[in-house]
C-alpha cells in the first residue's frame, strides 16, 4: 500500500494491546477518554495485518491475498458535514488517490452500496481483477459500471466461502435508521440500471456483514451500519468486532445488544465516525457531535463489556490481532 498522502509521523502510531478493559487509540485524546498510546510495530511481510482506511473501509492483508472491505477512498464533499447535502453531486473517483492506495486486491467484500461504500468499488474491481461480493443489488450496480459478470458474486447471507489459508462468512444485515426511523437513499436494484451519476443513485440496497476468519489467526466481524440482525449473529463469536458508529437513539439497546450477540469480543474497533468527505490525512477529523457519539459508543462498550478492548484506529495503520 502506497502511503505518500497520508501523515507519516501519525502513520507509526501504535496497535499494541493493552490490559483488558483498556483503550489503544491513534486518535486525540480527547476523542475517547483514558487514551493510551505506545510505540507501532508494523506487519511482517506474510502476516495478516488490518488497515483501516475511513468510514467502515479496511484491508487485510492475508498473506498473499488482500481482501477490501468497503473500500471509499475519493472522499469527495456532498455538503454533508456542512449540513448542507446535495443528493446531486456527481460520483468520482480520485483515481491519484485510489489507485496510489491499492496496489492489489483479490477480494472486495460490499455491506451496502451506499456511495460512501460503493464509489470506488467498481474501479478497482476492473482495475485489479479482484472478485466483488455483496447483495443483488451490487451485482447489477457492478453490471452498470462494466465490471465483468464473471467477478462479480452476489451473496444474501447464511453463505460460508473458502479461501484456502481463511474462510469467509456471509451475514443478513440491517443498515442503521435516521432520527426518523427511515434510511438514507433506501431501495434495491432488481435489473441492472443505468450507470449510476450521483449519489442519490447508489440505494441502500440491503446490508450485509462479514466475518473473515483466518487459520491460525483471529476471526474478525466488519459491520458497514450500526444495526443488526440479533439472531444472525448467534455463534460468530469473533475475536475482533468493527462496530459502527451508531448516528442516533433510533436503535434500541444498540450496543448491549451486539455485544452480547457477539459474545463479548475480546478486541472492540469503533468504525465510520470519521468526516469522510475529508483527506484520508492523520489525524482523522472528527465532526464535533460524531466525536460526542466516538465517546459514547466507547462507555457503552465499556459497560456492557468490560473484559473487551477497545482500539480507535488511525487511517493506513498497519494492526494485527
Amino acid at each position: 500500500m502506497s502511503t505518500h498522502h497520508l501523515d507519516r509521523r501519525r502513520f507509526l502510531r501504535t496497535t499494541a494491546a493493552v490490559t483488558a478493559g483498556g483503550i489503544v487509540t491513534g486518535v486525540p485524546a480527547q476523542a475517547a477518554a483514558g487514551t493510551v498510546t505506545a510505540p507501532t510495530r508494523r506487519a511482517r511481510s506474510g502476516a495478516v495485518s488490518f488497515r483501516w482506511w475511513g468510514t467502515s473501509g479496511w484491508r487485510v492483508d492475508i498473506g498473499d491475498r488482500t481482501v477490501l472491505v468497503d473500500p471509499f477512498l475519493s472522499r469527495y464533499d456532498t455538503g454533508l458535514f456542512r449540513g448542507a447535502f446535495d443528493p446531486a453531486t456527481p460520483l468520482t473517483v480520485d483515481t491519484a488517490v485510489v489507485d496510489s492506495t491499492v496496489d492489489r486486491a483479490s477480494t472486495i467484500l460490499v455491506t451496502h452500496t451506499h456511495w460512501d461504500h460503493f464509489n470506488d468499488v467498481p474501479h478497482i474491481a476492473v482495475r485489479t481483477g479482484a472478485r466483488v461480493f455483496g447483495t443483488l443489488t451490487a451485482y447489477h450496480l457492478g453490471i452498470a459500471y462494466g465490471v465483468p459478470a464473471g467477478q462479480l458474486s452476489p451473496v444474501r447471507g447464511g453463505e460460508v466461502l473458502e479461501f484456502g489459508d481463511h474462510t469467509i462468512e456471509v451475514v443478513g444485515s440491517l443498515h442503521s435508521r435516521n432520527a426518523a426511523w427511515s434510511i438514507a437513499f433506501p431501495g434495491v436494484r432488481v435489473t441492472p440500471p443505468p450507470k449510476p451519476a450521483t449519489v442519490a443513485d447508489l440505494p441502500e440496497g440491503d446490508t450485509l456483514a462479514y466475518q473473515i476468519r483466518v487459520d491460525g489467526g483471529p476471526s474478525v466481524f466488519f459491520m458497514g451500519a450500526s444495526d443488526f440482525a440479533e439472531r444472525n449473529l448467534t455463534g460468530l463469536a469473533p475475536d475482533v468486532a468493527m462496530v459502527a458508529l451508531p448516528a442516533t437513539g433510533s436503535t434500541a439497546d444498540y450496543v448491549p445488544r451486539l455485544m452480547a450477540a457477539l459474545d463479548h469480543p475480546k478486541v472492540v474497533v469503533p468504525v465510520h465516525w470519521d468526516n469522510f468527505e475529508t483527506p484520508l490525512v492523520n489525524p482523522p477529523v472528527v465532526a464535533p457531535n460524531d466525536r460526542k457519539r466516538l465517546d459514547d459508543l466507547v462507555a457503552a462498550v465499556r459497560r456492557a463489556s468490560p473484559r473487551s478492548r477497545i482500539l480507535v484506529p488511525e487511517y493506513g495503520t498497519a494492526y494485527r490481532f
